[in-house]
């Protein structure tokens, strides 16, 4: 592999996490998203004189030797250059991701949206914002199935947001700050899989799964008055009613369970999965930093893989 001198290009986008509304969104149900900036991904460009080649934690080598599970990377790099109307050659791509793969945590739609802004810094093209869209959601397709749009929504917005399928995304105004803990279980989680299931069960169970549907719609629009107004407690109980949907849905598990109870335990105001469950991360809300700095500390001795804790204002 050669390498020719130039300056590399970069892209970078953030993680996200789904407050309310997994799932039922898929059902065009409303959903509240989050912009989660402790996790990142970074990508950058340079030419050299061979074929395509990416660099990332999980594959080094051609890109047309990657992976089943980079085949959405390679799939998003290519249309990418077919659009710039560039060869599919000349290329090193380094990812630089502190995103877990397969938390529900956006890391498809947040490399998705990296790799394309890197590519077209590198071709000194301007992106225009529907163009991004469309080529992130081909990859979020490949990896998802039929993906809502919320993840792509979300990693590319600094504010938290009102997602619903077909109608315009708008930022939502908190009334308060929000204490937040992300724990991951250390268990990879399926989206597609997850998503898949819950399609299964409307077929078996159509009325009890239509209940649930609408109920996580209800209960979303009531976190949306309950952030306008700051209501931590309110927000809370309402995550739990949440969490006890989701679980009838089948797409929590004994990971996701153990750390709910254990946020409970330690006095969290409410605690869920985020993102497609079955593994994956839990989010819970707290009182104050201070409050969610002990919850995080207590969900790692209880077998966390990893904690965030941060605070959220309404200005992002």
């Amino acid at each position: 592999m050669n390498q020719i001198t130039q300056r590399p290009a970069i892209g970078s986008a953030h993680s996200k996490l789904i407050l309310l509304g997994e799932h039922s969104v898929v059902y065009g149900m409303p959903a509240i998203a989050l912009p989660f900036p402790l996790l990142e991904v970074v990508s950058t460009v340079e030419e050299i004189s061979d074929q395509i080649t990416l660099i990332c934690d999980y594959y080094r080598g051609p890109l047309g030797q990657v992976p089943q599970k980079l085949r959405g990377i390679a799939s998003c790099i290519s249309e990418t250059l077919h659009i710039l109307n560039q060869p599919q050659k000349g290329l090193l791509i380094r990812l630089h991701s502190s995103i877990p793969i397969g938390r529900g945590l956006g890391s498809s739609a947040a490399i998705a949206i990296a790799i394309v802004k890197s590519l077209f810094a590198f071709h000194r093209q301007n992106l225009e914002p529907e163009v991004l869209m469309s080529l992130v959601h081909k990859a979020e397709t490949f990896a998802h199935g039929t993906p809502s749009g919320i993840d792509m929504a979300a990693a590319l917005s600094d504010f938290p947001i009102w997602f619903q399928k077909g109608k315009q995304i708008r930022n939502l105004q908190l009334g308060g700050p929000l204490y937040l803990i992300v724990a991951d279980t250390g268990h990879f989680g399926d989206t597609r899989a997850a998503v898949l299931s819950v399609r299964d069960k409307f077929r078996a169970y159509p009325e009890s799964t239509q209940k649930s549907v609408n109920q996580l719609g209800v209960i979303t629009l009531e976190a949306r008055a309950a952030l306008s107004t700051g209501n931590l407690a309110w927000l809370g109980s309402l995550f739990d009613q949440a969490q006890a949907e989701l679980v009838d849905l089948g797409v929590s598990d004994d990971s996701i369970n153990r750390l709910v109870d254990t946020a409970k335990k330690a006095g969290s105001l409410g605690a869920k999965l985020t993102g497609g469950g079955r593994g994956g991360c839990v989010l819970a809300l707290a009182k104050n930093l201070a409050h969610a700095k002990r919850i995080a500390n207590t969900l790692i001795k209880a077998g966390a893989s990893n904690t965030w804790y941060f605070r959220l204002d309404g200005n992002g």
